[in-house]
């Protein structure tokens, strides 16, 4: 047995976690534009939803201000998102236990929320 085969880490999903700044207001507030997110993102990504989306707006609170939080459950396991609209952030982690095209979820959110910056980062696990 080599050593290379002995090192080797056996992937069991990917987190996909994403920081999207200066954000489309009109995007960050709307129920409906949250829903189409999460269709489009999931077909660009190959991954199929299970369920309707759980959907919230939430009125601020410790670190939090107000803004839609949500929880989208996939077949392979979830999308969950939450949003500041005072600063127009958006939080957004997509986790899945098969590979998924995270480059393409990265370049359409970006586009999607009209937002100026993103951060991602990729976690195998």
């Amino acid at each position: 047995m080599s050593t290379s085969s002995k090192n080797k880490k056996k992937i069991y999903g990917l987190e996909l976690i994403l920081e999207v700044f200066d954000c489309d207001i009109k995007v960050l507030t709307s129920r409906q534009k949250i829903r189409e997110y999460l269709k489009r993102v999931s077909k660009i990504v190959n991954l199929e939803l299970y369920g309707s989306a759980k959907i919230g707006r939430f009125m601020g609170g410790g670190l939090w201000g107000k803004g839609y939080s949500f929880l989208q459950f996939l077949t392979t396991s979830s999308i969950a998102g939450h949003f500041l609209e005072k600063e127009k952030v958006a939080f957004i982690n997509i986790f899945s236990c098969s590979i998924f095209k995270s480059k393409a979820a990265v370049v359409f959110t970006k586009k999607f929320f009209r937002a100026r910056k993103i951060k991602s980062k990729l976690i195998a696990h």
